[in-house]
């Protein structure tokens, strides 16, 4: 994955996992296959349907459980490290960890989301004096007092989709990443984003009546009658549609151009007078001469709104996202009523059990805390030597790649790779953890704990307000299965989570392990290069280093994978936006084939040596395939498609392969297969 510099910079991702085989015993023997080959499916030609052939009797057979909305490899090693997680918090919330220590804070937090006895007690309380003072406000400016209130006591760094009314963070100036500044993003919105208020099919218009009735069961759990709690929610409905309306689309916020728009708090505060620019950065305590006012188009709505659409209906809508954003952290019912909307856009039939939720939540909470005993246990300084060595072989072949392109001059190829030698590695967990000094933990109080960890998580956040930019810093928690590239920072970063079996092990042959971290390595360097990364160099800022003739070329091939992937269909009435995932599609295609190439650089790549049958290419092209073997729901795997800007996982694997001449050598696949492509018309970029 990269990190969409068009939206909130530190997102979880969450749905974006690139992972890999995992290891199998077989009945006869100790040692390890690694390629699961049980699962494949041989009455499947490969050239057919590669992702159907390795997959396709796990896929025939696997079943989604309850709790979940997918299952296969990326469940499998979120099960894996969650329950070393738990077991982490288990131990500390037992131990008699001293006051203030890392381990008593994750410990105690931990504890008290267990509580249910306590949490259920106490139902709405934790909120009952917000909403009536919510019911007291009597103008905009108090009311947007609230709201920027709330807008730091909710900050979550793992969520782009924020319901707060400002979308506020603070990161690199992206046309001078030397300094961090104040952006502000479109935000205000309940559903996963501004077309699911449009849309006209069936699934959608699902979508949205669970989302009316979960803001109606809302209004109801607090106090409101029926008929009142389904007007209320009608109202708070139509002010989300009203700012939908000025929210870009998922592609349109791909165009990192388009949605960078530096301008001086002095004009914000005088085109939007209604806002209250001025109170609202004393509120949160920022000071700033400026702004990266990334959709202009959202606060210029807003602006409007906030004196055309009456007091009493903001009141409405702020109690409604009050409660949406704290749900999760109230009584049983409450949580209940989150999750029943939830279902309907994931598919899920039980909600995960209580611990799990809560392992998850500490990690986002305190992070950095529970990474620290996380990697003191379980990641090695081996693994971090192994893996820093995978991906200099994989440097090492991308810069192969790149001095042999035939549609790129000699002078944007000097700069290219000028951009390749100065990525940096961040490999494990940070270099230095987070102070978490400032935040006390209660053992009794989820709620307040809650609370604490996003204040303090938002003035961490502002402190590097107006500072040089601290590049050691990480978008992911050291748990994290899951990888990512920076292009502000020029860096790519491999969390300690993704870094060990089923992924990376020790004892796989290069094969496995090429066609498994390799290609992730090579997925996130081929992000510096993608549609979005190419408009950065290699100190990270917004800048061309093209020539006229190279970018030309460059955005006829970006096209091309565009519209092949635009006819891949996931159901009859929905195909995957090639515009959307452009960007990953071309990591996708670019990090198989350098990983490929510096496969073919080790001992076992340059040789013929069959393992249960297999050619050393063979096994590198099914542990690729391997790596997403994924089963989802068919809500999740919807909106999946409609929202994220990756490729579903068949096409994922599909897509690059029928580009790859190597592929067809290795599988025999032949004119007339459905994978097959005339040599003419296979797309190569990187």
């Amino acid at each position: 994955m990269k990190i969409y510099i068009s939206r909130l910079i530190i997102i979880g991702l969450s749905i974006a996992y690139l992972i890999s085989c995992k290891t199998n015993e077989t009945s006869n023997s100790d040692r390890k296959h690694f390629i699961e080959t049980k699962n494949i499916d041989s009455s499947v030609k490969p050239g057919d349907d590669f992702f159907q052939y390795s997959n396709g009797s796990w896929l025939k057979n696997a079943k989604i459980p309850d709790e979940y909305s997918y299952t296969g490899i990326f469940l499998e090693a979120d099960r894996t490290i969650k329950g070393h997680l738990k077991e982490i918090l288990e131990n500390a919330a037992q131990n008699d960890s001293k006051i203030g220590s890392i381990s008593q804070k994750v410990g105690d937090f931990y504890t008290s989301g267990i509580d249910t006895v306590t949490i259920n007690k106490r139902n709405y309380e934790p909120v009952k004096s917000l909403l009536a003072k919510i019911d007291a406000v009597k103008s905009i400016p108090e009311w947007m007092q609230i709201a920027t209130e709330e807008t730091v006591n909710t900050y979550n760094p793992n969520i782009y989709n924020t319901p707060n009314i400002f979308g506020f963070i603070v990161y690199a100036d992206q046309k001078n990443n030397t300094k961090n500044i104040a952006w502000l993003l479109q935000a205000g919105i309940g559903l996963p984003e501004r077309d699911y208020y449009f849309r006209t099919d069936t699934a959608t218009i699902d979508i949205q009546n669970a989302y009316k009735n979960y803001l109606t069961e809302l209004f109801r759990l607090t106090g409101s009658d029926s008929s009142t709690s389904i007007k209320n929610s009608e109202t708070v409905y139509n002010i989300e549609k009203q700012l939908a309306s000025s929210h870009k689309t998922a592609v349109q916020l791909r165009d990192v151009s388009a949605n960078y728009h530096k301008i001086s708090m002095e004009k914000i505060e005088n085109e939007q007078p209604n806002i209250g620019w001025k109170a609202f950065f004393k509120t949160i305590g920022a000071k700033t001469d400026s702004v990266d006012m990334e959709q202009p188009e959202y606060y210029a709505k807003l602006n409007t709104m906030l004196k055309t659409v009456p007091i009493d209906d903001w009141k409405l809508y702020l109690k409604a996202h009050t409660l949406t954003s704290y749900a999760n952290l109230l009584s049983k019912d409450f949580q209940d009523a989150s999750f029943n909307y939830n279902k309907i856009l994931s598919g899920q039939k039980k909600q995960r059990i209580r611990g799990e939720r809560i392992v998850s939540n500490t990690d986002a909470e305190l992070g950095d805390a529970l990474g620290q005993l996380y990697v003191e246990k379980y990641f090695t300084p081996e693994a971090k030597q192994k893996i820093d060595e995978l991906i200099s072989n994989i440097v090492k072949a991308y810069a192969n790649h790149i001095q042999n392109l035939d549609w790129m001059g000699d002078a944007t190829k000097k700069t290219a790779l000028e951009k390749l030698n100065a990525i940096n590695r961040k490999i494990g967990f940070p270099d230095k953890w987070r102070d978490y000094s400032n935040v006390t933990i209660d053992k009794s109080k989820y709620f307040e704990n809650n609370v604490a960890c996003n204040r303090d998580n938002f003035d961490f956040m502002l402190s590097q307000l107006g500072k040089p930019v601290d590049k050691s810093l990480w978008g992911m928690t050291a748990p994290t299965y899951n990888a990512y590239y920076d292009p502000m920072h020029n860096d790519i970063n491999f969390p300690a989570g993704i870094l060990q079996s089923p992924l990376f092990d020790k004892d796989a042959d290069d094969a496995v392990n090429y066609g498994g971290i390799g290609w992730v390595i090579g997925h996130e360097i081929t992000h510096a290069f993608d549609d979005q990364g190419s408009l950065y160099d290699k100190e990270g800022n917004m800048k061309n280093w093209w020539t006229k003739e190279d970018k030309t070329k460059f955005n006829k091939k970006v096209k091309q994978i565009q519209k092949l992937y635009d006819g891949f269909a996931v159901f009859k009435d929905l195909n995957i936006n090639g515009e959307l995932t452009s960007g990953e599609n071309i990591a996708d295609l670019g990090g198989m084939s350098i990983a490929y190439d510096a496969f073919k650089m080790t001992k076992q790549g340059k040789s013929n040596e069959k393992i249960d049958g297999f050619t050393p290419d063979q096994r590198f092209f099914l542990a690729f395939a391997n790596s997403r073997r994924v089963k989802k729901t068919d809500e999740s795997l919807r909106q999946y498609v409609q929202t994220d800007p990756h490729a579903t996982n068949n096409w994922r694997i599909n897509g690059p392969l029928m580009n790859f001449e190597p592929f067809y050598k290795a599988f025999n696949v032949k004119p007339g297969e459905k994978m097959y492509k005339d040599p003419k018309d296979r797309i190569k970029i990187w």
